[in-house]
């Protein structure tokens, strides 16, 4: 690449328009968020949107969070992120049984289930819910975690932002599986989720805004890009609340759904991606770590 072309390509990336439209996006969401935080302390009788509000916070400031290293230009060995991936998937996977699919077959009983119609509801539920993260998978375009720095510097920044995407995209669940736990009974279970999705969001932030100095960018804008990733789940368990809200049904639907889109999400980018570079060990390692932390956090606050 030319001196000319290069200097013009990381123009573009610190181009003071993308910050400021970054700035008001961040800006834009966090006053939504805001507003519905404002409007269920004043209904006052809906604990389980405030709940979703600041479980789904929790979450985002965690994201955040992990940037931090980014800010202070420190950046992990490879084997650390890795563990950091592995312990991700660790808790989501003890997340996803402790305080999604077995509070599914709960709520599905006290609807008056029996244990195969228990079972059955929470079992296809789980498949739907990875069916449609599978959909949006195939539907929208973006790209897995990052394999690597190839290729051209502009093919490299289009591979960066489809990351961003994914991440994003695999923040939904995330969102909504903190929004249906608290739209249940069990408040301690839903706490113990949002802690534990809060924990695995840690390393994501750390990774998005790696991924974007990768390429060029800027540490602010790195780091703005990661928080508006994270800003995607306090929306997500606000929506996650309002839909279950509509009926008493939709709970075990909505419980296991999540359960299953974050199950499609570990499988298909997380432990990958944590196995790719051949620290199998560590990411194995960090994986058991994670499960552990996430169940004792649920049995502990349940």
């Amino acid at each position: 690449m030319s001196t000319l072309s290069h200097r013009e390509s990381s123009s573009s990336l610190s181009h003071p328009q993308f910050s400021k439209w970054l700035v008001l996006a961040i800006t834009a969401v966090v006053l939504l968020i805001l507003g519905g935080g404002a409007y269920a302390a004043i209904r006052g009788d809906m604990p389980a949107l405030l709940g979703a509000i600041l479980g789904g916070s929790a979450a985002a400031v965690a994201t955040a969070a992990g940037t931090l290293p980014v800010l202070l230009s420190w950046q992990p060995p490879q084997r650390v992120h890795d563990a950091m991936l592995g312990f991700g998937a660790g808790v989501m996977l003890a997340a996803c049984a402790f305080s999604l699919i077995i509070p599914g077959l709960d709520a599905a009983t006290q609807l008056g289930a029996g244990k195969w119609g228990a079972s059955g509801i929470v079992g296809l539920g789980i498949l739907v819910g990875a069916a449609g993260l599978l959909l949006v998978d195939r539907m929208l375009p973006h790209e897995h975690f990052i394999k690597g720095v190839e290729g051209s510097r502009s093919h490299m920044i289009k591979r960066v932002w489809l990351f961003v995407i994914a991440i994003a995209l695999h923040n939904v669940p995330e969102g909504l599986a903190i929004g249906v736990a608290f739209a249940g009974s069990d408040t301690h279970a839903a706490q113990a989720l949002a802690i534990g999705i809060s924990l695995q969001d840690i390393p994501e932030g750390l990774v998005v805004a790696l991924a974007m100095r990768s390429v060029g960018y800027g540490r602010g804008v790195s780091v703005g890009v990661a928080v508006f990733s994270g800003l995607v789940e306090p929306l997500m368990a606000m929506l996650g609340v309002l839909v279950v809200g509509l009926s008493a049904v939709l709970l075990p639907w909505g419980l296991a759904a999540a359960a299953g889109a974050m199950l499609f999400v570990i499988s298909h980018e997380i432990i990958p991606e944590s196995h790719r570079q051949g620290h199998e060990s560590w990411a194995t390692g960090g994986l058991m770590i994670g499960f552990v932390l996430m169940m004792l956090l649920d049995t502990a606050l349940g």
